[in-house]
């Protein structure tokens, strides 16, 4: 069994018993044996450095109502009112302080490339079928990047939406896909910001309106032209670049979300 397996099937373990068998288990890093992340210590509000980042990208997600969670590294309000609703939505204790049983529930819910359980790299890269990354603005690592904070959202969306499946019909596309689907020239898909999503378990309109909480800067779904058969969810406001500012734009008139911005 390879060492983050182990890892893994510990930390899962440590779930059901009390607090200070779970801390004995997680204090320990486990060996890198992927491209996964451990941490060693435990973050709270003041707290700055990669692993605060890394907790950010995480929880990115559960940034609420029309707001968003920055990945620069402090742990700032924002991010402990993020650790506060993921702490919640899987029944911890909610005091918004990053250590072992907020650690082992990231253990449990990613894979060990570091994507959340229930999305994978090649959903977010079939645009016009695996485009490898690449043709698009930002280089491949940038677009990753991007595409892995999306999967962390979407999969905090699915579980507002009770752990019903959501199934990715467009992720990442390259300049000439984008062209080819009649994209817009500045489509959040080329960045790696975006996915289409359709759900069989839940109404579009219950997608979109949830998705207003889960750090999604740009909703668009029932009622405007072109999206009446899926919901279209991006982190535009994270994407400002050359001199562009994107703001929170939401459209879905159908499920009683007006155009405009927030």
């Amino acid at each position: 069994m390879r060492v983050h397996s182990l890892k893994r099937v510990l930390v899962a373990l440590a779930l059901a018993v009390p607090g200070a068998a779970i801390a004995s288990v997680v204090a320990a890093p486990a060996a890198h044996a992927d491209a996964c992340y451990t941490w060693d210590r435990t973050l709270s509000q003041g707290r700055s450095g990669s692993d605060v980042r890394e907790l950010q990208l995480r929880v990115a997600g559960w940034a609420g109502n029309r707001d968003i969670v920055e990945l620069d590294g402090r742990y700032g309000p924002k991010t402990a009112a993020a650790v506060r609703r993921f702490q919640s939505a899987y029944g911890l204790t909610a005091d918004g302080i990053a250590g072992p049983q907020t650690f082992a529930k990231l253990y449990q819910i990613q894979d060990n490339n570091c994507t959340p359980r229930h999305f994978n790299w090649a959903e977010m890269d079939d645009g016009c079928g695996r485009g490898g990354w690449t043709g698009g603005p930002l280089t491949t690592a940038q677009t990753r990047q991007n595409a892995l904070r999306t999967m962390w959202k979407l999969e905090a969306l699915r579980k507002s939406l009770g752990d019903k499946p959501l199934i990715v019909t467009s992720g990442f596309r390259s300049r000439t896909c984008n062209s080819q689907v009649g994209g817009a020239s500045n489509s959040q898909h080329l960045y790696g910001n975006a996915a289409d999503l359709i759900s069989r378990d839940r109404s579009l309109c219950d997608v979109a309106r949830a998705a207003r909480n889960h750090g999604f800067s740009g909703i668009i779904g029932p009622g405007v032209s072109g999206h009446n058969t899926h919901v279209h969810v991006d982190s535009r406001r994270e994407n400002n670049r050359d001199g562009v500012t994107n703001n929170t734009y939401w459209a879905a008139p159908n499920c009683g979300i007006p155009a405009g911005n927030r």
